[in-house]
């Protein structure tokens, strides 16, 4: 079986991050994104990918065993910090499809791929350094 991330991002000690652009490929073609920020954000902001689930990074021990063993995850977070953590964690539990996307929903966002935002929310921003107001529409 030929290895799902084959020619895609880059590897340092032996975990693969995945530029934003390349995620979102692989998301197309059957990865799953498990995004790890918190509630407060996911209020703001979506990865819109075909198929996402969330857990906050702080709950991974309890949740990484609802994690497909047989499918590609790319663990996603704000900015790649946390999800970097949880690629080591989930290595260390034997998962072998999984990789880090780097720079998270900020360089997502910065790329200008698929969101899904909520603009009725009067906050957005990829992390709290970067919480703005909606400048609202003048009727």
């Amino acid at each position: 079986m030929k290895y799902f991330f084959e020619g895609y991002g880059f590897t340092i000690d032996g975990m693969l991050h995945l530029s934003p652009r390349e995620a979102n490929e692989l998301c197309k073609n059957g990865a799953i994104l498990l995004d790890l920020r918190l509630e407060l954000l996911l209020k703001n902001k979506l990865f819109d990918v075909p198929e996402c689930l969330y857990c906050h990074d702080k709950e991974i021990e309890n949740y990484y065993h609802h994690l497909p063993t047989d499918r590609p995850i790319i663990i996603a977070d704000a900015v790649g910090i946390h999800s970097k953590e949880v690629v080591e964690f989930l290595q260390g539990k034997g998962y072998t499809n999984v990789a880090n996307l780097a720079g998270g929903i900020h360089d997502w966002e910065r790329d200008g791929l698929p969101l899904i935002v909520d603009k009725d929310q009067t906050m957005t921003g990829g992390c709290m350094c970067q919480l703005r107001v909606w400048k609202k529409k003048k009727d």
